[in-house]
């Protein structure tokens, strides 16, 4: 017999889930059968919303999006709202939405600060507290959180995001002991992962494409992680296949951090 992990009928909430490592998630959920919910601060017109729709074209059960800035407390109100008024439950939330804020210790105003503090952290709570009451007719719920290799080990010029991603860990810890059994709670720590913003940051060098290899290079397996690994792993982690996983945060980065040092 295959193995197979098979989610139709559960109803899963994305955030950042039309772009990059979300995008990875949602064609996952969509491929296991789940009824998939992405959400981002972009409006319905948008083309990368256009784009979203067309690759989720071949998946035979609908596909929702809904606008949402999980930054501001209103719209997460209103987000929840929707999601009960149209689905009437949840079962699944990867809360994804995040963005680099990237500054020196002695660089970082305040304004940086809490910008990241407010996307990078705050959000992930106060969405997952907002959702609780719709998980209520799961058995149990799984929350899945986006943290980052950052969380572990990190570089200069990462501040004040690495504080945020390793605080993450312990959101996962204290969601899971306080919100278990009826909620489960894991966290994702990915590493390099493929994705247009990571070609971006290559594309600023003067030769992308060495950059690209020297940061393959790195890592053992020799290779970047790619957004429907990462997809994959929170399909796994959903599923009944992994009902003991709950409090700890995985670390998905190649061995990339199994090296002491580099040149």
């Amino acid at each position: 017999m295959a193995f197979t992990i098979d989610l139709t009928g559960k109803v899963v909430l994305i955030t950042g889930g039309i772009s990059g490592i979300g995008l990875g998630a949602s064609l996952q959920f969509a491929a296991a059968g789940a009824t998939v919910i992405a959400c981002a601060e972009l409006d319905i017109y948008d083309p990368l919303v256009a784009s979203f729709f067309e690759k989720m074209e071949s998946f035979q059960h609908e596909v929702f999006y809904y606008e949402a800035d999980v930054s501001k407390k209103t719209s997460i109100r209103a987000l929840a709202t929707q999601i009960g008024k149209v689905h009437g439950r949840l079962d699944i939330l990867v809360s994804n939405a995040g963005r680099n804020v990237f500054k020196g210790l002695d660089d970082c105003t305040m304004d940086d600060w809490n910008r990241n503090n407010v996307l990078n952290l705050t959000s992930h709570w106060l969405l997952a507290r907002a959702l609780k009451p719709l998980f209520a007719q799961a058995s149990p719920g799984v929350i899945i959180v986006m943290a980052s290799n950052h969380a572990y080990a990190s570089i200069p010029g990462c501040f004040p995001y690495n504080v945020t991603k390793g605080a993450l860990l312990s959101l996962v810890k204290a969601m899971a002991i306080e919100w278990g059994p009826a909620i489960r709670t894991v966290g994702l720590a990915p590493g390099f992962i493929d994705t247009p913003g990571n070609q971006k940051w290559f594309d600023s060098f003067p030769d992308a494409e060495a950059e690209r290899q020297k940061t393959i290079d790195r890592h053992p397996v020799k290779k970047l992680g790619t957004t429907e690994e990462i997809g994959g792993w929170c399909v796994f982690l959903s599923s009944t296949y992994a009902s003991f996983a709950s409090g700890c945060t995985y670390l998905i980065d190649g061995g990339r951090s199994a090296l002491m040092q580099e040149d």
